[in-house]
């Protein structure tokens, strides 16, 4: 008998990651909102992997309390995910996976891109995918992951934010206001460099960011996270004293 696949957090992406693992074999166990970790820990210490599939809003929490038995076992998906976000806690060496299929309720994966993923774990999460006909690619190295995390961040955030002003899809955002766009972009990327300590080449992530958009044109800018994604973007900006003029304009007008 294979040891399991530990699932924490299993809303809509939690269960399509769910589903690959049991189909290529291993139990999985699941945790939700009302259990407790170490609980599950005591009785599971040594699991294949540990995949952390909460949303945003719990992430810092749950990598926090993440039983030290489970600690270098980690598969992280979220997004706004900033290798800083598991630095500061005890996860070491976690493997990363961005994710660029859309799961909603009630409807079929929809692909994007595909997923690019890195760490230990990366095989496992690439075959898991394959057997649901997601496509994802395994990356060589850190920074590799790094310029991927960013590009993801680029394209939440500057939809997102542009959408609140200009609403639409993302195709209209790049036809009809590539001016907001770009500005929301570049004041974006000035907070993902002191987010990552690091100069992350713009031409390339812009393109990158303008590749998915042909991935899904209809899709909609402006997302129910948007308000909170603009106050979080500014709480690191205000951090690192940044002027963000275009995110301060959008910020004034809501």
């Amino acid at each position: 008998m294979q040891n399991p696949i530990i699932v924490v957090g299993m809303g809509e992406l939690g269960s399509v990651f769910a589903r690959g693992f049991l189909k290529l074999g291993y139990p999985v166990q699941a945790v939700n909102r009302q259990q407790s970790m170490q609980d599950i820990a005591e009785s599971i210490p040594n699991p294949v992997a540990v995949l952390i599939a909460v949303g945003e809003a719990d992430i810092h929490q749950t990598l926090t309390d993440c039983p030290a038995q489970w600690q270098e076992k980690t598969i992280l998906l979220q997004n706004e995910l900033l290798p800083r976000d598991w630095e500061a806690t005890n996860i070491k060496n976690p493997t990363v996976i961005s994710v660029w299929f859309e799961k909603k309720k009630g409807m079929d994966s929809k692909v994007v891109l595909p997923s690019p993923v890195f760490g230990q774990h990366a095989k496992l999460v690439f075959d898991a995918l394959a057997t649901l006909d997601l496509p994802c690619v395994q990356l060589d190295s850190e920074e590799e992951l790094l310029y991927e995390l960013v590009r993801k961040n680029l394209y939440i955030l500057t939809t997102n934010i542009a959408g609140l002003k200009v609403g639409g899809n993302v195709s209209e955002l790049a036809e009809n206001h590539a001016d907001v766009m770009n500005s929301v972009a570049q004041d974006v990327l000035d907070i993902q460099d002191t987010l990552t300590q690091s100069k992350q080449p713009r031409e390339p992530l812009i393109e990158g960011m303008l590749e998915a958009f042909e991935g899904d044109p209809q899709h909609g800018c402006m997302g129910r996270s948007a308000p909170a994604r603009l106050k979080r973007a500014l709480g690191f900006a205000d951090k690192a004293k940044l002027d963000v003029p275009i995110l301060r304009e959008i910020q004034n007008t809501l």
